[in-house]
């Protein structure tokens, strides 16, 4: 019982004929060696295909690092990003544009979507500043196992079993529910207007949905693999270049559920139930292409409007979920990694965490093998049982293919059995790091609803949830990396718990927030029995004052300005719970959460 789309097949390469992809790889000149082997093989009897332009030249991003916030972060990658595409790739359109072939620009990569005969490839390749061309074929997800609404009835409670058994009902308990963060899916489309996840949708105004930067479509085209001729809503009930949120299978609709979703019948089936949702469809019932998959992670860096126009890093999410793999079989290998791989990392230098599924290939070592899971950038997520044991489908690192012997996955989270929404107002149980993965993206949500310093600040989200999660260990050892030994190569860190992450990202906020130059500190948060507050010389008196999450004051104290404070606060009757608190010193002032423990 298990699930996780697919893309990048290879498709079967005819006999060369004329002029042979070998003949060229030994001749004298270097541009053959840029064509992927495969895709000068289909176009061998002058078929046109479609293909990726890959420049040589792409963006530097790094300087992103020392950007404070995930406005500027995005802002300032969406411009370098823009501005090396722009100024670059006019000797490939020009070419496009004397062979009438079409041309579709990507910055999120700098590269360019065309079609054309080996004849455009060479010409292309000869051109000093392209790097490679890439296929693009279509490539069909696997169908999920899902269990009837009847049977699915019966494993119901009031809160799925899974959001219970990573703690997310706790945070929200706290306050804590998503509230203030955008998550974005890119998937088989989503059924908008399910009530479980329409009043999460951005695009909802309560009244009636705005559309624009909110929702992307990259389907285009009839996948050539359906063997249709026309497009037949009996099969699709979406179409193509849809202006509105739709699912043409339920996958994406599951996948949202579980990050979002909550009604008010009890179907409490969402990690992050007050966070809102983007969306952008890449397959066309099953079936997708590499640059649908780039065009979607593109349009979440810079939302547009339904046009295509006006992008804006502003409305950009703060997490991506990213349920697809796209296995060495169906065509992703050492000579396309990259592109995916630049393409994951730019989103993550623009302060994007983008949540990837571990894939279905297990229970065998080195089973993460396919983009994006194996990627450095990506935070790969596996899958586990109700009794946390880890599921017998779900990939095991290391990532050997690449021969960097990189840990993966970075953490489990629950994906046996999970109950979420489909289309048309229903409900399935599927199975697969499919469903584990949405369980971090709302994880993520969480976090920066209970701190929201931490939007944009991708490797400390990351930490948080790998420091975090519950141990796990396993008999089984793979490569450098010991089963019984934390992290390990089947659950990385372990499985995730919510509550614990969220008190460890309230944690940083009292503990390493500066104002002004003074580094006050309280901690540690969260705390048993007493904190610590120290503070440098301030030019006035320092008061300090606690308060419950109603807004009652329960304590205050103040000190004298002038002299360093190092002070012991002993609370120790005081109930388990979440606090408010108050520094004012000076005319100036500092509020935050403080987690009493037991």
């Amino acid at each position: 019982m298990f699930f996780l789309l697919r893309v990048f097949c290879l498709l079967s390469l005819p006999l060369l004929w004329a002029f042979t992809f070998s003949d060229a790889m030994n001749s004298e000149d270097d541009w053959a060696q840029k064509i992927a082997p495969e895709l000068w093989a289909q176009a061998s009897d002058g078929t046109q295909i479609e293909f990726l332009v890959v420049l040589k030249e792409q963006a530097d991003v790094s300087a992103a690092k020392q950007l404070r916030t995930k406005s500027e972060k995005g802002h300032y990658v969406f411009a370098q990003l823009q501005a090396t595409a722009q100024r670059t790739q006019g000797p490939v359109l020009r070419v496009l544009q004397q062979a009438q072939a079409p041309a579709q620009r990507f910055f999120i990569v700098n590269a360019v979507l065309t079609r054309g005969n080996q004849q455009l490839m060479r010409r292309l390749a000869e051109l000093p500043s392209v790097a490679r061309l890439e296929p693009n074929p279509w490539v069909r997800m696997q169908q999920p196992v899902e269990i009837e609404e009847e049977e699915a009835l019966q494993w119901r409670s009031t809160i799925e079993w899974a959001i219970q058994h990573i703690g997310a009902d706790q945070v929200w308990a706290l306050g804590y529910n998503g509230q203030g963060v955008v998550i974005g899916g890119q998937d088989t489309g989503y059924d908008w207007q399910h009530p479980t996840i329409r009043n999460q949708y951005r695009g909802w105004t309560g009244d009636t949905a705005i559309h624009h930067y909110h929702w992307h479509d990259a389907i285009r085209a009839i996948s050539p693999l359906h063997g249709d001729t026309t497009l037949n809503p009996a099969a699709n009930p979406c179409g193509l270049d849809i202006s509105a949120p739709c699912d043409d299978n339920n996958h994406g609709t599951h996948t949202m559920g579980t990050m979002v979703g909550d009604d008010a019948q009890g179907n409490q089936i969402g990690v992050a139930p007050g966070a809102r949702w983007i969306a952008c469809r890449n397959m066309e019932r099953g079936w997708g292409t590499p640059a649908t998959y780039i065009e979607c992670f593109e349009w979440f860096l810079a939302p547009t409007n339904l046009d295509g126009q006006n992008p804006d890093p502003a409305m950009a999410p703060h997490v991506i979920n990213n349920s697809w793999g796209c296995p060495p079989m169906e065509g992703c290998n050492a000579s396309n990694w990259a592109t995916m791989d630049m393409v994951v990392q730019n989103l993550k230098a623009a302060g994007i965490v983008v949540v990837v599924s571990a894939g279905n290939s297990g229970s065998a070592c080195g089973t993460v093998r396919e983009p994006a899971a194996m990627f450095e950038a990506a935070f790969t997520v596996g899958a586990t049982r109700q009794n946390d044991t880890i599921a017998n489908f779900s990939s095991r690192g290391p990532v050997s293919i690449d021969g960097s012997n990189r840990l993966k996955p970075d953490v489990s989270a629950p994906g046996v059995g999970v109950r979420s929404a489909i289309r048309n107002g229903g409900f399935a149980i599927y199975s697969g790091t499919s469903m584990a993965g949405p369980h971090v993206a709302g994880l993520v949500a969480l976090i920066i609803s209970a701190n929201p310093a931490l939007a944009g600040q991708v490797d400390t989200i990351e930490q948080i949830i790998k420091q975090t999660a519950v141990p796990m260990l396993s008999m089984q050892t793979c490569g450098p990396y010991a089963g019984l030994d934390v992290p390990n190569a089947v659950y990385g860190y372990g499985r995730v718990d919510a509550l614990a992450a969220v008190q460890r990202a309230l944690s940083i906020v009292s503990s390493t927030q500066q104002t002004n130059d003074y580094a006050i500190r309280l901690f540690p948060n969260p705390f048993s029995r007493t904190l610590h507050l120290q503070t440098p010389a301030l030019p006035g008196p320092l008061r300090l004052e606690i308060f419950t999450a109603t807004g009652k004051r329960l304590w205050a104290r103040q000190w004298p300005g002038g002299q360093p404070l190092d002070e012991t606060l002993e609370w120790p009757s005081m109930p388990p719970g979440v606090y408010s608190y108050r520094l004012a010193w000076d005319g100036q002032s500092r509020s935050g959460k403080l987690v009493k423990q037991n």
